[in-house]
């Protein structure tokens, strides 16, 4: 099966944003900052739509192999209309091939089969690829010194990743997914891993308890890695670092049983956080 002809997505990186706390975090940055993390924003957007296509496999594979020729001719000085808005991020901020790379990688992994009940080392390894390569190419464009940066990247990237796996529960069941891991299951006395039978189980609420100590504990090592960084080049880091936190502990304080209404943080509650970093 050949794949299909592509059409690039003209869509402004900054609209892919809007409206997300990432938006509102990437706003106080100065414009060169803000518009390659907009444009990583935007590469990430479009690697994961493909990974969520209803496609089947075999196109979705495909497209990804796409964008990984792109990103690979991107390195050698050819870019696509699609790849043009990573050039200069790439140039300016010394961005490494390796962790656009990597982020496909955890793209394919989700391609590959419906993740299910992974065991916790390919949960980590999923959120590395699919959040904490990331975080690398952010802290580039963010300032960080290269060992803090790496540090930072790894934790704080976790912590949002596995908070969003607990927000996506439900969504993520309805496409036959299921993130929470394996052995979280089995210490809360959950032997099926099918994804509506787990959500409706009445002992979820203590398989969800080791992923929420695990983001804590990923957002506490972040905070001990920023309070050490220049305030200035944490700005952003620390915006979206409060502002999963918070949601992370809505939700526990809201459970984990069903029905698991959202969690939505109105604008009087972020605006302090967004204050507080926007003044330095």
């Amino acid at each position: 099966m050949s794949a299909r002809v592509i059409q690039p997505d003209r869509t402004s990186n900054a609209s892919r944003a809007s409206g997300s706390s990432f938006y509102l975090a990437m706003r106080i940055l100065p414009k060169a900052q803000r518009d390659a993390m907009f444009a990583i924003y935007g590469f990430c957007r479009q690697v994961d739509d493909i990974a969520d296509s209803p496609e089947p496999r075999e196109g979705r594979f495909a497209e990804l192999a796409a964008w990984r020729v792109d990103i690979n001719a991107l390195y050698l000085g050819r870019f696509s209309v699609r790849t043009c808005d990573l050039a200069q991020p790439v140039r300016d901020y010394g961005l490494e091939q390796a962790d656009f790379l990597t982020v496909i990688d955890g793209m394919e992994m989700d391609v590959a089969a419906d993740i299910r009940a992974p065991k916790w080392s390919d949960l980590d390894l999923y959120c590395d690829r699919v959040a904490s390569a990331v975080g690398r190419l952010s802290v580039k464009i963010f300032g960080l010194e290269p060992k803090s940066g790496r540090q930072l990247a790894h934790h704080l990237g976790r912590a949002l990743q596995l908070t969003n796996i607990l927000r996506d529960l439900d969504e993520d069941a309805e496409a036959g997914r299921l993130y929470l891991p394996l052995e979280a299951l089995v210490e809360a006395g959950i032997q099926s891993t099918d994804p509506s039978t787990v959500l409706a189980s009445p002992r979820l609420e203590r398989a969800c308890a080791q992923v929420v100590e695990a983001a804590r504990n990923h957002f506490d090592e972040a905070d001990e890695t920023m309070s050490f960084a220049s305030r200035r080049s944490v700005r952003a880091p620390r915006i979206m670092g409060e502002v999963y936190r918070l949601k992370l502990e809505h939700m526990v304080t809201r459970g984990f049983a069903p029905p698991r209404l959202p969690v939505r943080l109105g604008r009087m509650r972020l605006l302090p956080i967004i204050m507080r970093y926007a003044l330095i």
